[in-house]
């Protein structure tokens, strides 16, 4: 009977050890679970308070800032601080909260200016470069692993200070990554309890200081995006401006006819046209093209056609005005940079042309004689380029050669753009073949022999892309 009432109460005792031990499991998992929850929502504030400062920060320091604060809050820390990675591999102090301990030995006396101790531990910190692998942040650095050191006190690698309140009783050292590559080294240290840091402190902070990286990573992706918005606005208000200043519409003439083309191989370009009166019986007109591309070369273009128009009026000459031209942007271009031109007018009741080269390539003339006979060819000209040479060198190249300009002839400018389009074997369309194109479409008008230029320089190129500006001027006589 005492075995089987023993046997009893030996079963019961062990249920009731099994419930306990379930009981406490429970116990065990809800706690663990509410753990997870508390870092859950710990880490979801925390990403929140990393958007607002991401968003609402103007600086890179003050976003660091921001982000230092919030990992005060969540960890429930005393004292933090971040150490940005630099060009050279250094990380340097970039913000701190609380009286974080510096990483180094601290002289033994300050300055004394500083109005509080709290400012000056804050210098000393900013000013802190370490190298990759030196102390506690260089070598969390270098390894791109979390480090926490629950007990400071007995951790020679911790640096410890005179001052109480610079005492490291439990830190963690965490890199800040994003895709493998260290972007800064997050530390904590004193949590505010008093107690040491834990392994779920540990944990936590690991994560923050991910949420860290990427939150850097998309302000900086962000920032570039508002910078290529600025640009390309800069971009787009530079071509309509350009835009603005070339001519669309010419001079009246009953006699002579303009027709012009200009597409950009960017947004904007270096190339120029055109078109004016400088009194009822004289049309003035030009083609330019600058060296280099982008911004630079169309404001260099905008301020050679102004000073064309000024000069134009001063000087009935075309060489005069290039050379007033040469001399008045020699202070507005840099040493690389060039400008070649050709300007001409034409006096309609005497039908001459005129025109002056400044390095351009060569007009082609459609000489149509009354004899019926035909040239096509370049009318030949010496000249250099504007902003290569002082004016005494300039001015003694450059002159006027003047050519008549009759019924039924035809003048063609152009950049190199036209004669060095590119076909997909490599071969440039060239002079000749724009000859050669000038001799079949010259008869017709000036629109006709621009559209006619296009045509065969698109056909040539078969689909090889626009590598610099394409610009026209046909001017054809009735």
């Amino acid at each position: 009977m005492m075995t089987f009432i023993t046997g009893v109460l030996i079963g019961l005792l062990g249920m009731w050890l099994l419930y306990t031990n379930k009981r406490r499991q429970i116990k065990i998992l809800d706690e663990e679970k509410q753990l997870l929850q508390q870092e859950k929502q710990i880490v979801v504030e925390f990403m929140h308070n990393m958007v607002e400062a991401v968003v609402e920060s103007n600086d890179r320091e003050t976003m660091f800032q921001r982000i230092i604060h919030a990992a005060i809050l969540s960890t429930g820390a005393i004292s933090a601080c971040i150490f940005e990675k630099h060009e050279d591999d250094s990380l340097k102090g970039i913000a701190v909260e609380g009286l974080f301990p510096p990483q180094r030995q601290l002289p033994r006396e300050h300055d004394g200016k500083q109005s509080t101790r709290t400012q000056y531990i804050e210098r000393i910190l900013k000013s802190e470069r370490f190298k990759m692998g030196e102390g506690l942040i260089g070598q969390v650095a270098k390894s791109k692993r979390a480090l926490l050191i629950p007990d400071a006190t007995k951790d020679p690698r911790v640096i410890q200070h005179d001052d109480p309140s610079l005492f490291i009783r439990s830190i963690i050292v965490a890199p800040v990554l994003f895709d493998g590559e260290l972007i800064a080294v997050l530390a904590v240290a004193n949590p505010a309890d008093g107690l040491a840091f834990t392994d779920t402190d540990f944990s936590l902070v690991e994560s923050l200081a991910e949420q860290v990286g990427l939150a850097i990573h998309n302000s900086d992706a962000m920032q570039l995006q508002i910078e290529k918005s600025k640009i390309d606005l800069d971009i787009e208000l530079a071509s309509n401006t350009q835009k603005l200043l070339l001519p669309k519409e010419f001079p009246p003439s009953s006699s002579i006819s303009f027709a012009t083309h200009y597409t950009a191989a960017q947004k904007v370009g270096g190339d120029l046209y055109d078109v004016f009166s400088l009194d009822e019986n004289t049309i003035a007109f030009a083609i330019a093209d600058v060296s280099g591309k982008g911004v630079s070369a169309s404001i260099l273009m905008a301020i050679c056609q102004t000073h064309l128009r000024h000069f134009a009026q001063q000087h009935r000459s075309p060489s005069a005005v290039l050379g007033a031209i040469n001399q008045a942007m020699q202070s507005s271009m840099q040493r690389d940079m060039f400008i070649t031109m050709v300007y001409a007018i034409i006096e309609l009741d005497s039908e001459e042309l005129t025109l002056a080269r400044a390095g351009h390539e060569l007009p082609f003339f459609y000489d149509q004689h009354c004899d019926g006979s035909l040239n096509v060819g370049p009318i030949k000209s010496p000249g250099m380029a504007i902003g290569m040479a002082p004016p005494e060198i300039f001015d003694a190249v450059i002159q006027d050669t003047s050519v008549h300009f009759g019924d039924k002839d035809a003048l063609l400018l152009y950049t190199d753009g036209i004669t060095e389009a590119i076909n997909p074997e490599g071969d440039e369309y060239s002079g000749e073949r724009l000859l050669e194109t000038l001799r079949s479409a010259g008869k017709q008008s000036a629109q006709t022999i621009i559209e006619k230029t296009l045509d065969s320089v698109s056909q040539f190129a078969n689909g090889a892309g626009q590598i610099d500006d394409l610009t026209l001027i046909a001017i054809k006589h009735s």
